[in-house]
């Protein structure tokens, strides 16, 4: 996707040194571009703990240049083993940062120690290429659902799509999962508005869906998270499209928190709920979601404060609650399958469920 006329992905490694990472911090954004360069694990693995990345694609591609930095400083069995541990920690819910460490693990260990450096660039690279070429493609299916939206509703009628969180070409190397369909159906000429969920506690929906829309040219509103329903229940919303960090053989969804109530107000007023993911976000050891996957408990502060920025240009957090107020922050949440439409995968459309899922991956599924 383009900045300014200019492509970028979202990680990169730099052109003159050959070796050191870049990446956008997306806590400055949308107030700020700052490109961050890692040069070392632990500076990756800050780099995910205070979501200055994030996104579970992304998550696993920047992981993965992370681990290929620590081979540059001891490649041994016993450095590697640790520095991929610790690595895979730093975020719990994400899926795909379980799934890259061990892809790299997988190429990585059969190989002498001098070999690893170059082997490991060569992966994280082949990881993040792979990522581009799948979310293309969920791009290209999930199109296929606001076409039929629009030639319904006919010839001049807006679509409006509502979404939360931010699922958009930063979440990932490029493209994105959920944004995709509508990036490629504003390409194409469709009228697309979208409405974006705020997505308390940290605004990834106002400051970075709203961002990547706009510098796109993508028509939408930001609505606060708890306008949904009442846009849904005025027709106001015709389709809701989501990412996930995890979804489990059976098609539940985990997703930033508030993604359940998105899912039971469109299903109590007849509003499609899809789910976009590429392949490497389903977790096929996980059958039941509510009670498997590990729900991330994230600072109170998030909650309790806010960041933006003031009149006079200066970036400040304030404090929204009185003092001596605790706060709980649960990250995510587990939409059930029941609630689900559909899956929109780099394999096509499928259904939300174990037999859904079967048909695009039969493979994974007898695994």
């Amino acid at each position: 996707m383009k900045i300014g006329n200019v492509p970028y992905r979202s990680v990169w490694v730099d052109q003159d040194d050959g070796w050191s990472v870049h990446i956008f911090d997306q806590t400055r954004l949308p107030w700020a571009l700052d490109v961050l360069r890692l040069t070392e694990r632990d500076q990756v693995a800050q780099a995910i703990r205070t979501m200055q990345v994030r996104g579970a694609p992304l998550i696993g591609a920047v992981a993965a240049y992370g681990l290929a930095l620590a081979l540059r400083v001891d490649a041994s069995d016993t450095a590697m083993e640790h520095d991929a541990a610790l690595l895979a920690e730093t975020r719990p819910t994400a899926i795909n940062l379980r799934w890259a460490i061990d892809r790299m693990l997988a190429r990585l260990r059969p190989l002498p120690a001098e070999a690893r450096v170059a082997a490991a660039y060569d992966e994280a690279g082949r990881i993040c290429d792979e990522d581009v070429a799948q979310n293309e493609a969920i791009g290209r299916h999930g199109l296929s659902l606001i076409q039929d939206i629009a030639t319904r509703r006919g010839e001049g009628a807006t679509v409006n799509i509502l979404t939360h969180c931010n699922a958009g070409w930063i979440a990932t190397v490029d493209w994105g999962t959920a944004l995709a369909p509508i990036y490629m159906a504003h390409d194409s000429g469709l009228k697309v508005h979208v409405w974006v969920d705020e997505t308390r506690p940290r605004n990834q929906g106002a400051a970075l869906t709203a961002w990547e829309l706009g510098s796109h040219g993508v028509p939408h509103t930001v609505v606060v998270d708890n306008a949904g329903g009442h846009l849904m229940q005025h027709g106001a919303v015709d389709l809701v499209i989501v990412g996930t960090d995890r979804v489990t053989r059976g098609g539940d969804v985990a997703n930033k928190i508030g993604t359940y109530l998105k899912a039971l107000a469109a299903h109590d007023n007849g509003v499609p709920f899809w789910v976009a993911l590429p392949s490497t976000t389903i977790d096929w050891s996980v059958t039941d979601g509510l009670t498997e996957i590990p729900i991330e408990e994230r600072a109170g502060a998030e909650v309790t404060s806010v960041t933006g920025q003031t009149a006079d240009g200066r970036i400040e957090t304030v404090q929204v609650t009185p003092p001596g107020s605790g706060a709980a922050n649960p990250a995510f949440d587990v939409t059930p399958a029941r609630l689900v439409t559909g899956l929109i995968t780099e394999r096509g459309l499928c259904a939300a469920s174990q037999a859904g899922l079967a048909e695009l991956f039969p493979d994974h599924a007898r695994a």
